[in-house]
């Protein structure tokens, strides 16, 4: 099954109505939400439509029983240089400064919320937001030519809001020397800090993608979205409240329709019937 949907959309910002590109592309195909970052001639940068395209797909198809888990990618060589610095300009004011950076506070959120996995495929340079992107995902594969950086300081703009989610992946004596020298960091040494999953050949990596795609939707997706709501709720507590609240959602877990079918399966010695709610 595949589906692809448009990218024009009408929009209102203040009382002026106007009509803007929507700067990624979604395709389901076989179960896979496969999300396109598609604006190379600005590196994939997260303008303000860049991040509400892709939030749109996020948000218009999470929901649908279909739809295992998302890949988020990008056209070309770069998966994205970070915000659009033209939109930080001094003569947009901070009022649209704050929007910018509130909308990409929204999307991690919607990442991080959406029932199904959502995985980075990065085959290049994913820099500042669009490290702090990659760094929100649920897991990141990336090909072995691929490079990471936070060099917001560079420009007189430090990476504060990226480095949230960098410094809560990697190590933070990682996470400083990236945010404070701006230098990039190779797919091997983000493997090693925990920044990605897998580093594999650049022709390997869509076949990467689609093993662990295959894995994920071999299970229940009604468990995986349990599994994920509490992952990032446990996160935030501390460890005696995550295990008190974790007895709990293991023993409702036990209770769900696939919960139940599956030690059934296990004990029967046969392969599981998921109803997915």
């Amino acid at each position: 099954m595949l589906r692809k949907f448009g990218l024009l959309q009408h929009h209102k910002l203040g009382s002026v109505a106007y009509r803007r590109r929507l700067l990624s592309t979604f395709t389901e195909r076989d179960g896979i939400g496969h999300i396109q970052l598609d604006n190379e001639k600005t590196r994939n940068s997260l303008s303000l439509d860049m991040m509400d395209s892709i939030q749109q797909h996020i948000v218009a198809h999470q929901d649908d029983p279909t739809v295992r888990c998302f890949v988020l990618s990008a056209k070309g060589h770069v998966f994205s240089a970070g915000h659009n610095l033209k939109e930080l300009t001094p003569e947009r004011g901070p009022d649209f400064h704050r929007q910018v950076f509130a909308k990409c506070s929204e999307l991690i959120g919607v990442i991080l919320r959406a029932p199904v996995p959502v995985i980075a495929r990065v085959d290049g340079l994913a820099a500042a937001a669009g490290c702090q992107l990659v760094a929100s995902c649920d897991m990141v594969v990336c090909s072995d030519s691929s490079t990471f950086s936070t060099p917001g300081a560079s420009f007189g703009i430090f990476c504060s809001t990226p480095g949230i989610a960098v410094a809560r992946a990697v190590p933070r004596m990682k996470a400083s020397y990236m945010l404070f020298t701006g230098l990039p960091i190779s797919a091997q040494e983000a493997l090693e800090s925990g920044l990605v999953s897998k580093v594999v050949p650049s022709d390997r990596l869509d076949q990467e993608v689609e093993t662990i795609c295959d894995a994920i939707k071999g299970k229940s997706r009604a468990v995986i979205a349990l599994g994920k709501k509490f992952f990032y709720e446990q996160i935030a507590m501390d460890v005696n409240s995550a295990y008190r609240k974790g007895e709990q959602v293991m023993a409702d877990n036990l209770g769900t329709v696939d919960g139940q079918e599956g030690i059934l399966s296990f004990v029967e010695k046969r392969k599981p019937v998921w109803r997915h709610h």
